[in-house]
């Protein structure tokens, strides 16, 4: 019997990528599969052998794709500011708006902290992402202020993420002047 015609599938490895972040979402790293992968990609569970060489790797894309995604964003935001105080308010929107805290962003955000304290390979993803977001503040702040406000945004997207009563708008407002002066 001859063998079944490949079929054409320019978009496969992305697709991969793209069902790994879903999966992780649903089950976290832990209880991230090739099997659930390929099944949520809907591709053969071969495929995933074929364009990755281990699990690390695949979430190693996932994980990239998630970081180069916020980042884009992030940068875009601050990029529309053209003042100082609209730099600012994109600061606020960052942390209060849905730009890139959305619930999801957010879960995949804390699999990929814990994943890279784990991996090597992931703490650059981290530090890249990092970079890109302390690049995209430094067209509006000194480096040191960037650095802060980072920091900050990070640890309130955190706190709006579970806590009952996260700051609000004009809270978050008043904590950027602090930092940015």
């Amino acid at each position: 019997m001859p063998a079944a015609p490949r079929r054409y599938d320019p978009d496969r490895r992305a697709r991969i990528v793209r069902a790994a972040l879903d999966v992780v979402a649903e089950h976290g790293v832990a209880g991230t599969t090739h099997r659930r992968i390929a099944a949520a990609a809907e591709v053969p569970l071969g495929s995933m052998t074929y364009h990755f060489a281990s699990l690390d790797e695949v979430l190693t894309e996932a994980f990239t794709l998630l970081a180069d995604t916020v980042a884009a964003r992030f940068a875009e935001r601050l990029a529309a500011a053209g003042t100082a105080e609209e730099a600012r308010e994109a600061v606020v929107d960052l942390v209060v708006g849905a730009a890139w805290a959305t619930p999801r962003t957010m879960l995949l955000s804390y699999e990929l902290y814990a994943y890279a304290a784990r991996q090597p390979a992931l703490r650059r993803v981290m530090q890249e992402w990092m970079g890109k977001s302390r690049a995209a503040l430094e067209q509006h702040f000194a480096p040191d202020t960037a650095r802060a406000l980072d920091a900050m945004i990070e640890g309130l997207t955190i706190h709006r993420s579970v806590d009952p009563r996260p700051a609000g708008r004009d809270e978050v407002r008043a904590i950027v002047a602090r930092l940015a002066g």
